[in-house]
């Protein structure tokens, strides 16, 4: 199994930076992929970003591209969310979630830890 930790979350200006970390355990970090996922209040939980197991190959929700990079760093068993350009829209838990394929869909991924909130004032 996978266990995973998300932090980094908090209150920020619209227009402001955040970066969000998640730290797994468990099986080999490499040997999953990992995707960010939100859920704002009174909605279902959505993509917004994904990595491959290597790092090479990543993927975007169309509202945060140009603005959210996501990243890995396999020797500290990590994955990163930074978030330039804060919008209020944007106010969310944020959720690392990790599975055996590259996917914008919650189903392919099998493991997920307990979100870290993020909000951006107006």
């Amino acid at each position: 199994q996978v266990q995973l930790v998300e932090s980094g979350g908090g209150l920020m200006q619209a227009g402001g930076s955040l970066r969000l970390s998640c730290a797994a355990s468990g099986r080999p970090f490499s040997s999953y992929h990992l995707g960010w996922f939100r859920q704002a209040p009174g909605k279902e939980r959505v993509f917004v970003a994904v990595i491959s197991r290597s790092g090479v190959s990543t993927n975007y929700a169309d509202s945060v591209k140009g603005r959210f990079t996501i990243s890995r760093d396999n020797a500290k068993n990590t994955v990163y969310l930074q978030m330039n350009s804060l919008k209020h829209e944007d106010t969310a838990v944020y959720y690392c979630e990790a599975g055996d394929g590259a996917s914008m869909f919650r189903s392919a991924y099998t493991y997920w830890g307990q979100g870290t909130p993020v909000t951006v004032s107006s």
